[in-house]
């Protein structure tokens, strides 16, 4: 799916980036909490958040991600857009709340982000087929 596509799904704001639109993603992750992007995200994707600071841009670049989605209407400052603008990093804006612009994302059929992690315990998964 293209950045475009993933901007007018979610009827979002194009903040920078305008001549990156045509890079295809692959996977979106959903989070407010940057230590997990760092953490779990191992595919590469667009990221959406609620959280407006630089620490999410910084987050983006270390993941080597191009995309972030603020949801919930936030509007990231000045600063924040310049610092996104000087690295490459597109930002949109939406008013959607965070579930449903992943849902809307989901349904359009953009996976999740492979976090690579196995299941925490597959001998009780095996248990739970049989009740």
């Amino acid at each position: 799916m293209k950045i475009s596509q993933v901007a007018e799904i979610l009827e979002a704001q194009v903040l920078t980036g305008e001549d990156k639109l045509d890079l295809e993603v692959h996977s979106a992750c959903g989070s407010d909490m940057m230590s997990d992007v760092l953490a779990y995200v191992k595919d590469q994707g667009i990221l959406l958040s609620g959280l407006i600071n630089v620490q999410v841009i910084r987050t983006l670049l270390m993941m080597d991600m191009n995309c972030v989605v603020f949801v919930r209407g936030k509007m990231p400052p000045a600063g924040i857009v310049d610092f996104a603008e000087e690295n490459g990093v597109v930002v949109l804006q939406t008013e959607l709340p965070m579930f449903e612009s992943c849902g809307r994302l989901y349904a359009a059929g953009l996976g999740g982000a492979d976090t690579g992690k196995e299941p925490e315990c597959p001998e009780c998964m095996d248990g739970a087929e049989n009740e």
